[in-house]
């Protein structure tokens, strides 16, 4: 038994989408004991989703993305601690130690630190005029940065900085995306995923440079340009900076916590440590295709609800295929299911301007669905995983088959 389990709260390091969920879930699973939750920035819990979307062209308001509205951590006893930096877990004494040494006893603590932006430490990487974009304070500084520029550099073609290039072009700038590699979102897409959505930036005379080897940063006090590895500098207002993020596992790791590029938990979202969990972006979780770090709603609010069970003893949820998803121009790309090495993948669409479907398959089980502007097929696909339906090639491919029909017993 913990040694504060009669006196001391649940403390959640992280008030961001699992941090929130996770102090939500509690409360819903009937927990009655104290519940703190702490984060760093000067905002409550909110969607990231939108931050890359809607609120840079100014479609949201701060309503629109809390997780609850704000009076709901009074009313459900929840004790918000905002501007709270954590600098040490003591696993033994069972204490988290703040910054200015304020030490808060714990009886479980939930880990949900979330991530930060990967650095790219190039020559001229301080100017001024170079962004990131991670939370609320970037977006909003990004934001009035858009508004003033005319043209625009992304540097990473992954999920974020696509749909940034998307907001920025749908706003009239000129629009540049260097991508290092020679396909786009290769660690979360496939090849046929990829190449449509080439074909969509480039058809909105996006600027789509692949292989394109970032060496520089130029300017005086703000960026003027960017230098790449075959000598072009190529002239800018304005750069962001998409090339991934790094799990904030230091305090999990600095109290002696497995740690791999994130905090190492099993399918409930369990440390090592029998009070300790870690749930969201930074838990490294293990699937079929071995352990992974997903940057997802979906496995924030899974695991929210793995942790909340296993703390209040209730039945655990049954956990469910991973889902994805981004909007860039008027293309909506859903996910589900993880791709791994070796997998067949059979495309359904109509033409090159159509809808399209990528299904993956393991002989005729269906391991991952990729859609655009396909939500029935999507729909069908996500049911093929959780149902473990087999399929056959051909008539995922048959763009006049009804999925649905494929889900009913033969």
């Amino acid at each position: 038994m913990s040694k504060h389990t009669l006196v001391s709260p649940v403390v959640i390091i992280g008030a961001g989408h699992a941090g929130g969920a996770a102090a939500f879930e509690l409360r819903r699973a009937g927990f009655a004991g104290p519940v703190v939750l702490l984060g760093a920035e000067a905002h409550g819990p909110y969607q990231r989703p939108p931050l890359s979307k809607a609120w840079l062209k100014g479609d949201a308001s701060p309503e629109d993305i809390w997780l609850r509205d704000q009076a709901w951590y009074a009313e459900a006893d929840v004790e918000l601690r905002l501007k709270t930096q954590v600098v040490a877990i003591d696993r033994q004494e069972q204490v988290v130690t703040l910054e200015g040494g304020e030490a808060l006893p714990y009886g479980q603590l939930i880990l949900a630190t979330g991530v930060r932006s990967r650095p790219l430490p190039l020559p001229g990487h301080a100017l001024a005029g170079i962004y990131q974009l991670r939370d609320l304070s970037d977006a909003e500084a990004l934001k009035a940065a858009l508004a003033q520029a005319e043209t625009v550099t992304l540097v990473g073609g992954g999920y974020i900085g696509l749909e940034v290039a998307a907001v920025a072009r749908s706003q009239g700038k000129a629009v540049r995306v260097l991508e290092a590699d020679n396909r786009l979102m290769r660690r979360t897409a496939s090849a046929e995923l990829a190449a449509h959505m080439a074909r969509v930036h480039s058809q909105r005379d996006v600027d789509l440079r692949l292989g394109a080897q970032v060496v520089s940063f130029d300017g005086t006090d703000h960026v003027e340009g960017v230098t790449l590895a075959n000598g072009e500098t190529l002239p800018t207002d304005l750069v962001i900076v998409a090339v991934g993020a790094v799990a904030n596992d230091d305090l999990a790791r600095d109290a002696g916590l497995a740690c791999d590029q994130g905090v190492v938990v099993d399918a409930q979202a369990r440390t090592e440590d029998p009070h300790i969990f870690a749930i969201g972006d930074v838990a490294v979780r293990p699937f079929d295709t071995g352990p992974v770090r997903l940057e997802s709603v979906h496995n924030a609010l899974e695991q929210a609800k793995q942790v909340a069970a296993h703390i209040t003893g209730r039945p655990l949820p049954r956990l469910s295929a991973p889902w994805f998803w981004s909007d860039q121009y008027d293309q909506k790309i859903q996910i589900a299911g993880l791709m791994r090495p070796g997998l067949r993948p059979v495309v359904r669409q109509d033409g090159q301007q159509g809808p399209l479907s990528v299904f993956h398959l393991a002989g005729q089980q269906l391991v991952c669905v990729e859609a655009v502007n396909a939500p029935a097929d999507y729909m069908a696909g996500k049911l093929m995983l959780e149902k473990g339906v087999p399929v056959r090639a051909d008539q995922l491919a048959d763009v006049g088959q009804d999925l649905r029909t494929l889900l009913q017993p033969a």
